[in-house]
């Protein structure tokens, strides 16, 4: 197991943490409000930097004492998603970040994980003309949202 960083030609390898959380996809931009104003999640010259998978099943059975009262049949809730985010490897960073999403979340017991990894930081060289970059390609799907949201 690689257990420090690295650094290749053009990236560093950083040991950061991963939070991710479960939860409807209707609560993710008050849970995403309360952690981006804590940390501004900066990648670069990027922030508010996350990752949301899209909408799967939930299954889970209340028992005695849940706030929704004990049942027998199993609960399936569509439209539940996945958000992730790194952070720096700091546990009381960590600490806050996670109350706020506990805060803000709509669930009595939510799930919100957290684990070490190695994530990548481009070192920012000048790669203007790399042909591989999405602003040398055809497909520029800023340009395709921006229509998408004028239409709206």
């Amino acid at each position: 197991m690689i257990d420090s960083g690295f650094e290749t030609k053009s990236v560093r390898m950083e040991l950061l943490l991963l939070v991710s959380f479960q939860a409807p996809a209707a609560d993710v931009d008050r849970i995403m409000e309360a952690v981006t104003a804590i940390t501004p999640l900066g990648m670069g010259k990027y922030d508010s930097n996350a990752f949301q998978s899209a909408g799967g099943i939930e299954r889970y059975r209340p028992l005695e004492g849940a706030a929704a009262g004990a049942e027998t049949v199993l609960r399936e809730r569509p439209g539940t998603v996945e958000v992730s985010f790194e952070l720096a490897d700091d546990q009381r960073l960590a600490e806050r970040v996670v109350e706020a999403i506990y805060q803000a979340h709509s669930y009595q017991e939510p799930v919100i994980r957290i684990q070490p990894l190695l994530a990548s930081r481009s070192k920012g060289l000048d790669d203007r003309s790399n042909p591989n970059r999405w602003w040398n390609t055809t497909g520029d799907w800023k340009k395709a949202t921006a229509s998408i949201k004028e239409d709206a």
